[in-house]
């Protein structure tokens, strides 16, 4: 139903306490690194964030992520989801650490995806988080300790929204999605904690908007 929240959800959560020597390269281990946890998540959204925020709680490292293609309701497979990740650390015990933040960032629901039909057909996702971790360093060039705004949404709404949010909020914009593997678009914009709260707030409007308004050839705005 419009406006119900819809959480993330993590499909496996799996340790591995001594990954083979063979196998480290291929998961992106170091030298030093011998543990690892491989998660899969309904949103590929929640492995960004959930696995970053991981970082600043525990001894770990992201070493990959991934979105499968074509969204979670596409998976071809039950814990396949939208996208995967794996956290490594030297110890068993600090993956362990890295898997306890990951499921507590599950259960506190800070990923949610908005609905924003009746049928739950058109949603939108905002997370203004105060100081990443080294994830969005290592993988989207984005300094450590940044305050950003990620947005997610519907691949044509959010060229909508995301124009909206950095026209009003003062954020920049770091990384834009047009459309990313998931058939989902949106931005990451980096800015004051303000700036990035206000232009979650005005990407969930806009999404909303245009879901309201699919066909108005005069714009709203500009």
């Amino acid at each position: 139903m419009k406006n119900d929240r819809i959480p993330a959800q993590v499909l496996s959560a799996v340790v591995i306490p001594q990954v083979d020597e063979s196998l480290r390269g291929a998961f992106g281990l170091t030298e030093k690194q011998t543990s690892c946890a491989i998660f899969t998540a309904t949103f590929d959204d929640f492995i960004f964030l959930a696995l970053d925020d991981a970082t600043k709680k525990a001894n770990v490292t992201v070493t990959y992520i991934h979105s499968f293609y074509a969204g979670g309701p596409n998976a071809s497979s039950k814990l396949q989801g939208e996208g995967i990740g794996i956290l490594a650390a030297e110890t068993v015990a600090e993956v362990q650490a890295g898997v306890d933040a990951v499921l507590e960032a599950e259960r506190s629901e800070m990923v949610c995806a908005v609905s924003c039909n009746d049928d739950d057909s058109i949603t939108s996702l905002t997370c203004a988080v105060a100081r990443t971790g080294t994830l969005f360093e290592k993988f989207f060039d984005i300094p450590t300790g940044s305050s950003i705004a990620y947005l997610a949404g519907p691949p044509m709404e959010s060229y909508y929204a995301v124009d909206s949010a950095v026209k009003t909020s003062g954020a920049r914009l770091g990384v834009y999605f047009s459309p990313a593997e998931t058939n989902c678009g949106g931005a990451i914009l980096i800015g004051t904690q303000s700036q990035c709260a206000a232009a979650a707030k005005a990407y969930a409007e806009g999404i909303q908007w245009v879901a309201d308004n699919p066909k108005y050839p005069n714009g709203k705005g500009g």
